[in-house]
């Protein structure tokens, strides 16, 4: 497995404790707003922030993209 597709899998299970969501509904709101992409892309920068700050990202990130956490279960 790629440092990259690790780093998403630690971003996802972050964003799952932070937001207290089921890993499913993360997979949801990742895959649908992009941020699967954005983790893998960006990994060069992101793998060296917080965690406070890559959890905020995230979050901006999804807004940014028209998806809330109610999406989720849709």
């Amino acid at each position: 497995m790629s440092r990259e597709s690790e780093f998403l899998i630690y971003c996802m299970e972050r964003y799952r404790y932070y937001k207290k969501l089921s890993g499913k509904e993360v997979a949801e709101i990742f895959e649908k707003s992009g941020v699967n992409e954005y983790i893998i892309k960006c990994y060069g920068a992101l793998h060296t922030v917080g965690e406070e700050y890559l959890m905020n990202d995230i979050e901006e990130y999804i807004a940014e993209n028209g998806f809330s956490n109610n999406n989720a279960q849709s």
